[in-house]
């Protein structure tokens, strides 16, 4: 399992500054005896209340140019504190990113409060993008019958004053999907690499991806 190790401290002090050395020490020697393949370390000196950290900004990028699959950690804290852990953790799950720390000796394990927060979140969310979608849905259906018709749009689908069709990568955006990204978390990664993109183009494509696999397994 490809992994990476994340050491924070709090300040730039000489005594933190070991801490980090020993922290990375201490989580090289877990990784080996959990059968972890570390791909990188990645460091911070940084409150843990602050989202905005070089390293932690890194750790996401990693998991994502590297298929890291698990991250390791001194203890839940280093992570981060306060909401902060809270958000970072919740981003970690949606990646499908297991978290091990030597504190419990393997896996985290959450708190029940910490737990039953994650839980709401994932809710929330999955609620937010289901009234999403029932909005875009009104809302073309409304279009549809002013007499829009989106299949005139572009070019490369019959009608040359129409705009180019955009090349992106479906499959990945399937895969951050099923991470239960929403469309704009999505969009937003994508450009990241180079694709200009909107939400509404994700959406879109997704949308046809998921038609065109209903009407090949209906065919089978």
């Amino acid at each position: 399992m490809n992994a990476l190790i994340y050491c924070r401290v709090s300040t730039e002090k000489d005594a933190q500054v070991t801490s980090l050395h020993r922290q990375q020490e201490e989580l090289e020697m877990a990784a080996k005896n959990w059968g972890l393949d570390v791909q990188s370390v990645i460091c911070d000196q940084a409150s843990g209340y602050d989202m905005e950290r070089p390293g932690i900004l890194d750790v996401f990028e990693r998991i994502k140019n590297d298929d890291i699959e698990a991250i390791l950690i001194q203890d839940e804290t280093r992570i981060g504190r306060g909401n902060a852990k809270i958000a970072l953790l919740h981003c970690l799950m949606k990646e499908n990113v297991k978290v091990y720390n030597v504190a419990q000796n393997g896996e985290l394990q959450l708190s029940e409060a910490d737990s039953m927060v994650l839980n709401i979140l994932s809710v929330v969310e999955e609620y937010q993008r289901t009234l999403h979608n029932l909005k875009i849905k009104r809302g073309m259906k409304r279009a549809v019958k002013k007499g829009y018709r989106p299949e005139r749009n572009l070019k490369n689908r019959g009608n040359i004053d129409g705009r180019e069709r955009k090349i992106v990568p479906i499959e990945e955006i399937v895969r951050l999907r099923k991470n239960k990204l929403t469309f704009a978390e999505i969009a937003a990664t994508l450009r990241g690499f180079g694709y200009e993109i909107s939400k509404a183009t994700v959406h879109r494509r997704y949308q046809e991806y998921m038609l065109q696999s209903d009407i090949e397994t209906k065919t089978e």
